[in-house]
């Protein structure tokens, strides 16, 4: 193929790389990203695993905020607490928003204010007669001598034995924080406490930071000209808060690796074109991936394009060989048909390992596939039909380097390992894994987003003060229908308080508190007075009083509405606060209902447990749950990769033919992947996602490094041209890990210990297995 000007040829990358910037700008502007980690979670299979995923999605306890301002005395606080609560409950990307103060009477609408009645269980053991109405009048008396009474005198006539307030109380937290100036304030009085729920679900990364920065915005109103701060947590600021620091971190490495390459590359090749034709597979694998993944599916997984672009990162070795075997006295075109049997290969068998994903039934897994199934083809080719035309034909040649030369004879001088040395280190590695403390795998959920310490204490001290709901156990309580599990949740309520009363929770949170069952409601709806019975008891209880006797024509009404009134059902709280307190503890779908009970202020797990069995309950433990998940979870991946590894295997036979070079190609990634995780289990690593990740991307780039060496034969400048190109792929991809292995995120720093033991031992054992003795003609002229 006839070459091209260098003009041109220049001309034509920046043209390349031009469009490609086009079109990523284009396709980050159309994708739908996701953060949903069930996303990448396998099918939940018991009753526990599916609440656990509804839970982590769209559960309250998701999508809670917990705040806490300090720094001034406690009259600021408290002004500035309600300044914030008042503007965030204004605010629509909020579902609720609490702060301690007595709640407003709106929260239950003036429609359904006279099913006060029907809600309160004031009259489940009193009656509304005379004498009840004349203790409850003589107090409103007093009530109107009160600083109070300005709250107090328009609600009155309606409501003279204040059932409305009643309820209020009764629905602030069971075990909620003290108050001072009306809000919540810790038990050292030193910090003012707040709750907002934001409306959407807790695991949309994207969602929860707008919702975090509206907090940070409307506190930095509330706080204007004083030196008050503010501290949040919960799952959504948390997930904020590591996503920016992951981002900030691996922003710093980029730039860091950035530089590093370009260096790197102007090294090897004496050319600064290099470094702008070896990015350009690169750039061309992700977006060749993030389309494939945008055409297929509805959304790309955040996941998967952090995971994916770590996966691909064996493509950057694709121009490297490339460029190293390029020499004068063949054209580009010639260099890349030679090295395409042996490129090709590795690929293939890649592709083939990675399509084992796509039948795991974890739609996050098929999405990584195709990602990365897409990137490795589209890298591939570019560097077989598109690369070559950019290149010069006469660069210096690697193997006439006197550097590359002395490096062949020390290395030719290094005796080749037995049979039984790699049998003996097989088993020292096998040894260390059997015998290194367990466990061996780590199955917590909440590993998969690494929490530093000082978060989760922070998290702790707050969810304590707030006594927010334990997020480990909950009681689920099936039925047929809404009706039935409204019923067993007052059948359990003694045995909560009797719970309670012994100190084993602090308090507990049902729907019953909010909505009784229609058997209940229709209970209380007996005991209450007709117009006929009441007004007498009504007139004796006014005798004595100040109250003028008509003034209470509402409260008459309103007890006769409650009466007649068909019972309050869920649909009738649509579009009120206590429709969102009951989504999260009522759910109804396909037939089945379910009621949650959230229990608070457990001391001592043991025995909560006990108590709980002893009064016949059966908890849920969301921790076990999670931990049966990500065990699932990981059984998929393993058999892919168990799958992958036997495809992988037959693929490279297939392509050699030969028995033993084929062993030679597969034995040292096979006896790294051993390495490397002895090496992480002496040191006490609990293997997870990421190490598996981790791990996949390794014995990629081992596979790489054995074919290419193989490749090289026993022609000593071939080898020479080989060894310069796999020094210069393993010196790349040491320099992209090993600065994530100094990482303080526990998610880069394991991929990055996990590759950079990797590239170490892939290069070392692919040299000393896979390498061919060089020919003595040869090695004559080194």
């Amino acid at each position: 193929m006839k070459l091209l000007p260098a003009k041109t040829r220049l001309t034509l990358a920046l043209v390349w790389l031009g469009l490609l910037a086009a079109v990523g700008f284009w396709l980050s502007s159309q994708l739908s990203m996701s953060g949903d980690l069930r996303k990448f979670m396998p099918d939940p299979q018991t009753p526990e695993q599916r609440l656990l995923m509804d839970e982590l999605g769209e559960g309250p306890g998701s999508r809670l905020l917990l705040l806490s301002i300090s720094g001034a005395d406690s009259d600021t606080l408290a002004a500035q607490s309600r300044a914030l609560a008042a503007t965030l409950a204004a605010d629509n990307r909020f579902l609720l928003v609490s702060n301690g103060e007595p709640a407003s009477i709106d929260v239950i609408p003036e429609r359904l204010r006279p099913y006060r009645y029907l809600l309160t269980p004031s009259l489940d053991s009193q009656a509304l007669d005379r004498d009840y109405l004349a203790s409850e009048l003589q107090a409103r008396i007093e009530d109107l001598g009160s600083p109070a009474a300005g709250l107090l005198e328009p609600l009155i006539p309606s409501d003279p034995t204040l059932e409305t307030l009643k309820l209020m109380e009764g629905w602030q937290p069971a075990n909620g924080p003290q108050r001072l100036h009306d809000v919540w304030f810790d038990r050292a009085g030193k910090s003012a406490l707040l709750i907002a729920e934001t409306r959407v679900a807790g695991f949309d990364p994207t969602g929860q930071e707008i919702a975090v920065n509206a907090v940070h915005e409307a506190f930095a109103k509330a706080s204007a000209g004083t030196s008050t701060s503010l501290e949040m947590s919960g799952p959504g600021a948390i997930s904020v808060e590591i996503g920016g620091r992951t981002a900030r971190e691996a922003s710093l490495i980029g730039s860091a690796d950035t530089i590093g390459l370009i260096l790197l590359l102007l090294i090897a090749y004496r050319s600064w074109k290099m470094p702008l034709f070896g990015v350009l597979p690169l750039a061309t694998a992700g977006i060749a991936g993030l389309a494939a993944v945008a055409l297929l599916f509805d959304g790309v997984h955040g996941i998967t394009i952090a995971f994916g672009f770590t996966l691909i990162g064996v493509v950057q070795d694709y121009p490297i060989h490339l460029f190293s075997h390029q020499r004068p006295g063949i054209t580009p075109w010639q260099n890349a048909r030679s090295i395409w049997p042996t490129l090709a290969t590795g690929v293939a068998a890649t592709c083939i390992a990675y399509f084992t994903f796509l039948a795991s039934g974890v739609d996050g897994l098929k999405q990584l596939a195709v990602f990365t199934i897409a990137a490795l083809l589209a890298a591939a080719l570019v560097t077989r039909l598109l690369l070559p035309a950019l290149l010069d034909p006469d660069p210096r040649d690697p193997a006439d380097s006197p550097l590359m030369a002395r490096l062949w004879r020390g290395i030719e001088r290094l005796p080749r390992p037995r049979a039984w040395m790699l049998a003996l280190l097989a088993v020292v590695a096998l040894g260390v894994m059997k015998f290194a403390p367990p466990p061996f795998w780590q199955n917590d959920l909440s590993k998969l987003t690494p929490v530093p310490a000082d978060t989760m204490a922070r998290d702790n001290r707050l969810r304590g003060e707030l006594g927010a709901p334990d997020v480990r156990y909950l009681l689920a309580l099936h039925g047929r229908d809404i009706e039935s599990v409204l019923q067993a949740s007052e059948a359990l309520r003694p045995k909560l308080d009797a719970m309670r009363m012994d100190g084993v929770i602090g308090g507990y949170d049902m729907a019953a508190r909010y909505l009784p069952s229609l058997k209940v409601q229709r209970e209380r709806q007996v005991r209450l007075p007709d117009g006929d019975a009441l007004q007498p008891e009504l007139d004796a209880a006014l005798v004595g009083t100040d109250f003028v006797p008509d003034v209470f024509e509402d409260f008459v009404r309103d007890i006769e509405t409650a009466r007649t009134a068909p019972p309050l059902t869920a649909n009738d709280l649509d579009g009120t606060p206590l429709a969102t307190t009951l989504a999260g503890l009522l759910r109804e779908e396909s037939g089945r209902a379910t009621a949650l009970i959230s229990v608070s202020g457990i001391r001592d797990d043991a025995t909560f447990l006990r108590a709980a069995k002893a009064a016949g309950l059966q908890p849920v433990d969301m921790k076990r749950a999670s931990e049966s998940l990500v065990v699932q979870y990981r059984q998929r991946v393993l058999w892919s990769l168990a799958v992958a590894a036997l495809l992988l295997s037959a693929t490279v036979w297939f392509s050699l033919r030969d028995p033993r070079r084929t062993l030679r190609v597969l034995l040292p990634m096979a006896l790294t992947t051993l390495v490397i995780i002895a090496v992480l289990r002496a040191f006490g690593v609990e293997l997870n996602l990421f190490h598996l990740v981790a791990l996949i991307l390794a014995a990629g780039l081992g596979l790489d490094y054995a074919l290419f060496f193989d490749h090289a034969g026993d022609g000593m400048r071939d080898q020479l041209r080989t060894l310069h190109a796999l020094i210069v792929c393993s010196l790349m991809t040491l320099l992209v890990f090993s600065l994530l292995a100094l990482s303080s995120i526990p998610v880069l720093r394991a991929i990055g210990v996990t590759v950079t033991l990797g590239v170490m031992s892939n290069f070392v054992l692919g040299l000393l297995i896979a390498r061919q003795p060089a020919t003595r003609a040869e090695t004559s002229h080194v």
